[in-house]
């Protein structure tokens, strides 16, 4: 099933034609649960990695969290089982909605934690995108394949993540049984395997990336055709902009940055001092209360409920209290460290 991007309520520019030259492609990659293999474009799934090649880990340092219980990522994974199984038997029936008292005793060792690992801790995959399914990538050299890891543990306050290019067709033999973490820190750092729908789209810069008086305009209420006297809880006409009209959420290959955090600031390549690209946006959320316009056709339908609490987080990933994870590379070398931004 593909995934279909509404049009944008309003032409902005219609409105702001200084806007036309600022337009992007983004590459919104719709992750939705699925089994994925190593051929395929996925987050969370299997890697094309070369069983010859040695797989990542991460040195640290870990600092234990007295307070937090860390699962293993299997333990995770039976939690989300055992959710999986009750709804399930419910049926679409939320009052049916139960579980055994074997999955009860299950899910509570699953939810007991391990001890805090040492030494070294095997990455986790996070993503893998092929060239064909995303064109606005700008891949290194010949090669036509992104992977990226991470650490699930804060490196202070989010996972550290690996940036790999390969060529797909170089990988005869594949690893089966990379190595996995003994525990992570949070279950929402483990994501959900799932396989993508890409969809391009057109993207126009965040409002507090533009220049004063096309923000200025951006902010009257008569350029989004907008009431002149908004009511309480109205949003703003920025809010309008920012939400609706310029940035996509959720996760997507290049584009244009979505602040809120923080306030724009430069992201200059540590080798070189070039001003960095947008790589890939890990998304906490596909939508949220101010993103409902972007929501694809074929997702409308899918209500939040006892059975399906969390619809806008298929990956189950979540960064800090629901922020995105935006990574850039150096458009002079995709070879010089990536950066990583939490917006």
């Amino acid at each position: 099933m593909t995934r279909t991007t509404p049009p944008r309520p309003f032409d902005v520019t219609s409105a702001l034609p200084q806007l036309a030259p600022l337009a992007r492609t983004a590459t919104r990659l719709h992750p939705r649960a699925g089994s994925p293999s190593t051929q395929e474009s996925s987050v969370g799934g299997p890697l094309l990695w070369p069983a010859t090649e040695p797989w990542p880990h991460c040195d640290g340092p870990h600092a234990e969290d007295q307070y937090s219980p860390a699962p293993s990522p299997d333990d995770v994974r039976l939690q989300r089982h055992i959710l999986q199984a009750a709804v399930h038997r419910a049926d679409g029936n939320p009052a049916a909605l139960h579980y055994t008292p074997e999955e009860l005793a299950d899910h509570q060792r699953a939810g007991a934690g391990r001890p805090w690992p040492d030494g070294p801790i095997p990455m986790l995959p996070v993503a893998q995108i092929h060239l064909r399914d995303a064109p606005s990538l700008r891949p290194l050299g010949s090669t036509d394949l992104l992977q990226v890891l991470w650490c699930p543990f804060d490196h202070p306050a989010l996972p550290k993540t690996a940036v790999f290019w390969r060529t797909a067709a170089s990988v005869t033999d594949v690893l089966t049984t990379p190595p996995e973490p003994a525990a992570i820190q949070f279950p929402s750092y483990l994501p959900q395997p799932c396989l993508l729908f890409p969809e391009q789209v057109t993207e126009y810069p965040h409002s507090a990336d533009l220049e004063h008086e096309v923000r200025r305009q951006v902010e009257n209420c008569h350029t989004w055709q907008l009431e002149a006297e908004p009511v309480e809880d109205d949003p703003t006409p920025e809010d309008v902009y920012n939400g609706s009209l310029s940035i996509a959420p959720g996760w997507k290959i290049g584009g244009w940055t979505r602040w809120g955090l923080t306030d724009p600031h430069p992201r200059l390549c540590g080798a070189c001092g070039t001003a960095m690209d947008p790589l890939l946006t890990i998304a906490s959320a596909e939508w949220g209360e101010t993103s409902k316009s972007w929501i694809p056709y074929e997702d409308q339908g899918v209500l939040e409920s006892v059975l399906n609490p969390y619809p806008e987080q298929p990956t189950k990933i979540q960064i800090a209290d629901g922020y995105n994870l935006q990574l850039y590379t150096c458009p002079v070398s995709p070879e010089h460290p990536h950066f990583a931004l939490v917006q």
